[in-house]
Order: C-alpha cells, then structure tokens, then sequence
C-alpha cells in the first residue's frame, strides 16, 4: 500500500456491522414468499452486490421482472425487523476513531439506502470519526461497479492513488479494482482468504478488531 494514503473508504455491511447473514435470510424468505426457491449458500455468494444485480445473478432469466420491485419491498421489510438487533463487529468503531487520529479522511460507502443506512451508522455508533459517507441514492450503478468507490473517492477529495477500501466481499475487490483503489478484504462478512485474495485485495484481515491491532491503515504514514 502505497505511504501517499490519506483516505480511508469503509464499506459497512458484512465490514464494520455484523449484518450480512441476516440478509442472506430475509432475501431467501422474500424470494420464497415470490415462488423462487433459492439455497442460501447462493445467497450468500451474492452479498456485497446491489439489489437489481443480486437479483439477476440469482432468480430465473425469464422471470417477470415486474415483481422485483416487490420482492425487494418484501426484503426491507423482513430485514428492518432486525434492525434494532443490529451490532458493530468487534473493533470496529475503535477502527474508524483510530484512522481519524492517525490523520486518515474516513469515509464511509454503503449500498444500503439512505433509511437503512441511518440505522446501521445509528448501530455503529461512531460518527465523531466519519468524515463523510455515501449511500445507494448518490449512485447509478451498483457494486460490483465503481460507482460508490468514485463517489466515496469525490466525497474524500483525494485521487485513487491516496485512497483504501475496506470491504468484506469479492464484489467491493473488483469495485475498487475498476476504480482504480486499492482494497482490503475482511473475513467478517463470511467470505474466505483465498476467494478475497484471489480477487486482489492487497491484504485480508479476519475482522476489523485485527485490521487495527494490526496498524496497517497507518503504518507507512
């Protein structure tokens, strides 16, 4: 990583709160509500994306995509019921206050929309370290496209080159791959080493309790 980083960009689900598996259930009752019978291990894979590629990376071609916008009604309304359950991972809050001290513009870029992403900042708890955040209304496309890297990028006033990503999905790798960003693959979303890694996340961490025992964000500073 190169010793110019003056950002710090955070995805949010699966990386800094502890959701992504509640999402895997409430979209696998949402698509059973609609017919589509879908194994959540397929489900899982998909996390990290946005809704409209989710959905075609998982329901049938030929579906009648007229009732997509009902199935991801019937998501946000399952998954709200959680949200007052919702937990920061370990170290995380800790992980964005250490970043502000060390200097680091922190920023966060979420999928979520701007009503969820109110809760899961609300649940993170840390917005004395948030510099600026992003959410799914600032951008056309969703991951894995660059759009909320760029962004996210545009809201910390720095180029490519002085940026990281944290992210906790191959989805966020090759966002930030396409927008020229280096990225740092977290396992606390439930994806493995090797597939973050094989992807070209520069370095892989369990969570966020061990990217900042580790010091890595600022070390070369």
């Amino acid at each position: 990583m190169s010793d110019a980083v003056t950002a710090v960009l955070f995805d949010v689900d699966g990386s800094l709160v502890d959701s992504n598996y509640l999402h895997v259930v409430t979209w696998w009752e949402a698509f059973s509500q609609a017919g589509h019978h879908v194994p959540m291990a397929r489900i899982h894979r998909a996390i990290g994306m946005g809704s409209d590629q989710l959905l075609d990376g998982l329901l049938p071609a030929d579906r009648d995509k007229g009732a997509d916008d009902a199935i991801r009604a019937a998501h946000g309304a399952l998954y709200s019921t959680y949200w007052t359950r919702l937990r920061p991972l370990p170290g995380a809050a800790g992980l964005l206050r250490a970043c502000k001290r060390h200097g680091l513009r922190v920023v966060l870029a979420s999928s979520a929309d701007e009503r969820e992403f109110r809760v899961l900042r609300a649940a993170l708890d840390a917005e004395d370290a948030v510099d600026a955040a992003t959410s799914s209304a600032d951008a056309e496309r969703s991951k894995p496209a660059p759009d909320i890297v760029q962004v996210a990028l545009d809201k910390a006033k720095v180029p490519p080159g002085e940026a990281v990503f944290v992210g906790d999905s191959v989805w966020d790798v090759q966002a930030c791959q396409k927008a020229g960003v280096p990225c740092i693959g977290l396992l606390s979303g439930g994806t493995g080493h090797d597939e973050l890694a094989g992807a070209g996340a520069v370095r892989v961490f369990t969570g966020p309790d061990d990217l900042l025992a580790s010091g890595y964000l600022w070390e070369q500073l």
